[in-house]
């Protein structure tokens, strides 16, 4: 499993235990693209105004916010831009909002896309206030400040903590990385606040067992007409 040692949103969604994987850690250290670097952007194309109004439902210029917009496909249908293009009326928000309504929020009972986060975030900030990752992670810091890395107190500072910011792939980094995935295995940090959590995350299952119904009676409609779509 790749892995990092740093905190940003996406690292935490994508590894909330940090870098876990001992041949990862002495091959790439922290550094989560493997060496490869950050794949390329395609560069965004340049709109035409008319072009701007169809996509974004308002002048190009336009003080961002002010134009006509829903939170659902049925206030769409209620709603006039004032403006048009080609002959046609051009919808609230522009092409790029009514293909989201379309496809996310058709109805007022829709269910946001993301939902779930919340539940995962809310089982995961739990888990880190259960005793037993508390006094979890008051030793994998005492382990990490044996292998030399004093002062970082969770998994999620030693890139910042160990100033790995701008080599997170080279030997220092490295060196790091095995220490801090061989002092998760001391201390069995990812088996015990894996399990802790994940026994959050089944009582929050229960509590928004109808909510989640719902989300993936939605989702498998949204996947059958994004599919008819292509």
């Amino acid at each position: 499993m790749r892995g990092s040692g740093g905190g940003t949103a996406e690292d935490r969604h994508r590894y909330p235990f940090g870098l876990a994987d001992p041949a990862y850690a002495a091959a790439h250290g922290y550094d989560k693209y493997a060496g490869e670097g950050m794949p390329a952007k395609s560069p965004v194309p340049q709109l035409s105004d008319s072009a701007y109004v169809v996509m974004n439902g308002e002048q190009p210029g336009a003080q961002s916010g002010a134009a006509p917009d829903a939170n659902t496909e049925e206030e769409a249908a209620q709603l006039d831009s004032g403006l048009t293009a080609g002959g046609q009326k051009v919808p609230a928000g522009g092409c790029a909002r009514e293909g989201y309504r379309k496809l996310y929020a058709p109805t007022k009972d829709s269910v946001d896309l993301l939902f779930t986060f919340g539940p995962a975030s809310e089982a995961h900030e739990r888990s880190r206030q259960d005793s037993r990752v508390v006094e979890m992670l008051k030793n994998w810091p005492a382990c990490m400040d044996k292998s030399g890395y004093g002062g970082i107190a969770t998994p999620y500072e030693v890139i910042e903590k160990a100033g790995l910011e701008n080599d997170k792939g080279g030997a220092k980094a490295v060196t790091a990385a095995k220490a801090d995935v061989a002092c998760k295995r001391e201390v069995n940090l990812v088996g015990i606040w894996a399990a802790v959590e994940k026994a959050y995350q089944g009582r929050l299952v229960e509590e928004h067992a109808e909510t989640l119904a719902l989300y993936k009676k939605q989702r498998d409609a949204r996947f059958k007409l994004a599919a008819s779509l292509v």
